[in-house]
Formats: C-alpha cells, sequence, structure tokens
C-alpha cells in the first residue's frame, strides 16, 4: 500500500532538513514548502494527506495557511499538525478552532511526531471519499459533522449543538486531556453560553445520553476531561 503524502511547511533549513529526514526514513512520500504562498500552492495542486505546518513563517504565517485550508472545502479534510515554538496555550487553542488536528512545540522529539503523525492519520485514513472524511468513527461511536448526527452502536443520540461539539473535540484526540478553560475557549455554545463551571454539567448530560459508551470519557482528577485512548 502507498505511503501517506507529507507536507512539511518550514523556513529553517535545519529544522526542515530534520523533520523530512525522519519522515522519509519512515517511508512516507515528503513534499516540502519553505514559505506560505508556497504551501498554499502545493496544497492545491498536490493535495497532501497530512500537513505538517510551522506557524511562524515569512509572508503567509501558519494561521493563515490553517485558516485558508480549512476554509476550502476542496482542502478542508486535510490533517493539519501545527509545529510551533509559541507554549501559549491562547495559540494553541487558536489554532484547534480553526480546525488543526494537532500541535506540536518545538523543540520536539523525531519519535514523537511521527507518534503523532500515524495517530492522525489513523483517525482519517488516506484516500477516503470527501462523504466518509466527514464521518468520525470511535469504537462504537459514529460522528457525522455534516448531518450533526451522533450513534452510540445502534442508537440515535441528541445532543445539544455543545455537547456536540464537545465530544467531537475530545474523540478527535483520544488521549488529549482538556482542561476546563481549554473547553470553554474552544466550545462556543450556540444554545447557551459556555463557562468553566457549566462545563462539569455540559459533561455529566453526555455521559448520560451515551449510555454505555458515556464511560468513554474520563476525568482526570483536578486536570479536567479526555476520551479514553483504546490504543
Amino acid at each position: 500500500m502507498e505511503k501517506a503524502k507529507i507536507l512539511i511547511v518550514e523556513d529553517e533549513e535545519d529544522i526542515l532538513e530534520l523533520i523530512r529526514y525522519n519522515v522519509a526514513k519512515d517511508r512516507y512520500q515528503v513534499i516540502t514548502a519553505q514559505s506560505g504562498e508556497e504551501a498554499l500552492q502545493k496544497v492545491s495542486s498536490i493535495k497532501p494527506d497530512l500537513i505538517l505546518l510551522d506557524l511562524m513563517l515569512p509572508g503567509v504565517d501558519g494561521m493563515e495557511i490553517c485558516r485558508r485550508i480549512k476554509g476550502n472545502p476542496a482542502t478542508q479534510n486535510i490533517p493539519v499538525i501545527m509545529l510551533t515554538a509559541k507554549s501559549e496555550e491562547t495559540d494553541i487553542v487558536i489554532g484547534l478552532e480553526l480546525g488543526a488536528d494537532d500541535y506540536i512545540t518545538k523543540p520536539f522529539s523525531p519519535r514523537v511526531l511521527l507518534a503523532r503523525v500515524k495517530a492522525v492519520l489513523r483517525r482519517q485514513p488516506v484516500n477516503e471519499s470527501d462523504e466518509m472524511l466527514n464521518i468520525v468513527k470511535y469504537e462504537d461511536l459514529v460522528i457525522d459533522k455534516d448531518r450533526f448526527e451522533v450513534t452510540a452502536g445502534d442508537q440515535r443520540v441528541e445532543l445539544t449543538a455543545t455537547e456536540f461539539q464537545l465530544l467531537l473535540l475530545m474523540i478527535n484526540r483520544p488521549g488529549w486531556v482538556f482542561n476546563r478553560t481549554q473547553i470553554v475557549d474552544a466550545v462556543r455554545g450556540e444554545d447557551y453560553p459556555v463557562t468553566d463551571r457549566s462545563v462539569d454539567v455540559h459533561i455529566t448530560s453526555l455521559r448520560k445520553k451515551l449510555g454505555a459508551s458515556g464511560q468513554l470519557i474520563e476525568t482526570v482528577r483536578g486536570v479536567g476531561y479526555r476520551i479514553k485512548d483504546q490504543r
């Protein structure tokens, strides 16, 4: 089976070569770009299976690239992993809100980078149809992002807009712990405003509605919540 095409967008040559070497060593097909403009051109012409995107780029920066990729129906389903020297929580949340699938802060281990690449590709299979790319499956949960539908086992689950976004946020990153502030920033409730205190209420309601599948949502005491990683 042909390995995935990965576009690496990084303007620092030493870092670009380090990433290129390790990604190619794992037998992925590698394409590189050193500016935002070049990256957008290659995304449009090549349609990579995954993008490793540095945020600090000359010209069009990584945030704007991510915004354009996720805002274009032709490219919105291409997974994006942000590479950033910024460790501030707000920068990370903004990137995730724009649709990025994961992030890694510099400096990082090549082994961690490749593990994240494999995890994201497992969640979003290569060469799947656009229709199926809008279907998220995890254990016995099926989330249809277009139809705003959730199924647990063979049962349709009716969720509020906030509960739907909360479930989607966590299930896209199994094993990741989201604190209440991150959840509030990332989930904008349409039914009523989300607050730090109301997060626990949403989680309780979500668990109840998901039935047996509700046990996938774990509480990490003193930190926040996560979807159980089954790997």
